[in-house]
């Protein structure tokens, strides 16, 4: 409140104008030394509608303290030493901080500028882990198809070792005489040799002698019946 009724009448004859270039500039100046580097103060300045062009932040760098040089103080002069308890600040997001700072300004264009960055990150977000999301999934489609590729591959395996031992024991009859007994060869070789046909005491029988040896016993048994 103003004690003094002519600083009071001189405030209220200030006319209200926009906001002139000089004072863009000083905002812009103390938001770069508040500023955690390059990115951070472009979203400053645009949460704040201050100038964002390359120019601008070319210009703002050297005040950022972590990339620039550290802004000169001015030493205080020296006062008595007051013992006050010192509380530590906890200090969060700074763009959270700024969002909160402009959602509750009075001034309605801050408000919707700071709800449509919120709406933006908030998108963001929600895009980020859709995509997440679609990569885990077809990561696990492609590890499902081979796997399946693999298990079809064993069956085809399993299936030609089925089809082959299968087909080995089987095999046509030859004229050696497979099939016959011993004593039913040596009857053979026997019969052949009182019939005039020359066979070796072991070994394979000729495929003619077996078939007159056949031919033989088969009209014998015909006459018998």
């Amino acid at each position: 409140m103003f004690t003094d009724w002519s600083e009071a009448l001189e405030a209220e004859s200030l006319p209200v104008d926009p906001t002139s270039a000089q004072q863009l500039a000083a905002a812009a100046r103390v938001t770069a030394r508040s500023s955690c580097d390059k990115h951070d103060l472009g979203l400053l300045l645009d949460v704040l509608g201050l100038p964002a062009d390359p120019d601008t932040l070319t210009a703002l760098l050297p005040l950022i303290p972590e990339t620039g040089d550290a802004p000169t103080m001015t030493t205080p002069p020296a006062t008595e030493a007051i013992d006050v308890p010192v509380t530590p600040l906890t200090f969060s997001n700074p763009v959270q901080e700024l969002l909160d700072w402009a959602i509750a300004h009075p001034a309605a264009a801050v408000r919707n500028r700071a709800n449509r960055i919120t709406a933006d990150l908030a998108e963001l977000t929600e895009r980020r882990d859709t995509e997440a999301a679609q990569r885990e999934a077809e990561e696990k489609v492609a590890r499902a198809k081979a796997e399946l590729e693999r298990a079809q591959e064993e069956l085809r395996t399993v299936k030609a070792g089925t089809r082959a031992t299968a087909a080995a024991p089987t095999g046509a009859r030859t004229g050696s005489g497979s099939g016959r007994s011993r004593e039913e060869l040596a009857a053979i070789r026997s019969w052949a040799r009182e019939n005039g046909h020359q066979v070796a005491h072991a070994g394979m029988v000729p495929k003619r002698v077996l078939e007159a040896y056949d031919a033989a016993h088969q009209d014998s048994a015909r006459k018998a019946g």
